[in-house]
Parts: structure tokens; C-alpha cells; sequence
């Protein structure tokens, strides 16, 4: 059981040997080209192993709440018609 062959030394395999990060994070988005992208982005000399993680579970937040605005307006104003240029929702209520 040598480095990087997924069991302990006392050979049982682990759980998470090769899953991806964002798989064991249970994320949609890749944390693995986030990584990628700030190291070569030179946002900072150093890019730490959870920062690509929490980036990436932002960005799947975001993403999630940019699809759920049609749904939503749909909710609010009963319109199945597309919106086209700006929406508008009735007075009195909030985004």
C-alpha cells in the first residue's frame, strides 16, 4: 500500500479515495478548475485547499439563484410569456 493507492497501511480502502473535491463536497460545480484558474490567475502567491471549495459553493449558490428568477416571476405575476429586455414585477413586492 504504497502513496496514493486509496487503502491505509493497515489496507482497508478509504471512503473517499477517489472521489473529486467537489464530489465529496457534494457540489456541481468543479472546485478542481477553480483551483486551476486563481493559481493562474495570480490573485495571490498562495491558494489554499479550501478556497476553491468555498469559491465554488458561492458560485453554485449564485447560479442556482440567477435560474430560480424566471421561476419566480412566473410565481409572482401567473405569466407563462417569456420576459423580454427589463421585467418588472407588481408593485409591492421584492426580489
Amino acid at each position: 500500500a504504497g502513496k496514493g493507492s486509496g487503502k491505509s497501511k493497515s489496507g482497508k480502502a478509504f471512503a473517499d479515495a477517489g472521489k473529486s473535491r467537489s464530489a465529496k463536497a457534494g457540489l456541481q460545480f468543479p472546485a478542481g478548475r477553480v483551483h486551476r484558474l486563481l493559481k493562474k490567475g495570480n490573485y495571490a502567491q498562495r491558494v489554499g485547499a479550501s478556497a476553491p471549495v468555498y469559491l465554488a459553493v458561492v458560485l453554485e449558490y449564485f447560479a442556482a439563484e440567477f435560474l430560480s428568477w424566471p421561476a419566480m416571476r412566473h410565481t409572482i405575476t401567473r405569466s407563462s410569456a417569456p420576459c423580454l429586455g427589463t421585467c418588472s414585477l407588481p408593485s409591492g413586492t421584492t426580489r
